[in-house]
């Protein structure tokens, strides 16, 4: 992809693409709220099973509202890449330079605190 190419996205694909960031970022900062398990378990001690955790707490479950929203996230998740695959745009490109456009859309769609995460890391 040459680096006119690089600026060629439609502006409308390149907000969906950083939508699709953004609500993969939320649903994994809820999920890491959530307890370990959906339905409620019993935990176990370090010893009572394979764990590199160490202790494991009992997990009261996820909440009907909790499953609902991880349900909803998902559902956006999953409308916002159908509409990012299918935009119009990808057939304007020769198929060898789809997958190599495809990459160079989703770098250049983070949000701005990821790029700032990532270069400090």
């Amino acid at each position: 992809m040459t680096s006119s190419d690089a600026r060629s996205f439609p502006d409308d694909l390149l907000k969906l693409q950083e939508q699709l960031h953004r609500a993969n970022a939320e649903h994994r900062a809820f999920l890491a709220r959530l307890p370990w398990s959906v339905e409620p378990m019993p935990g176990w001690a370090r010893g009572e099973r394979f764990s590199h955790r160490g202790d494991v707490p009992d997990s009261p479950g996820w909440s009907q509202e909790e499953k609902e929203a991880v349900d909803r996230m998902w559902g956006e998740i999953r409308e916002l890449a159908i509409s990012v695959v299918d935009h119009p745009h990808w057939s304007t490109l020769a198929r060898e330079e789809v997958v190599s456009a495809r990459m160079e859309l989703k770098r250049q769609a983070r949000p701005a605190e990821e790029h700032a995460g990532s270069e400090a890391a």
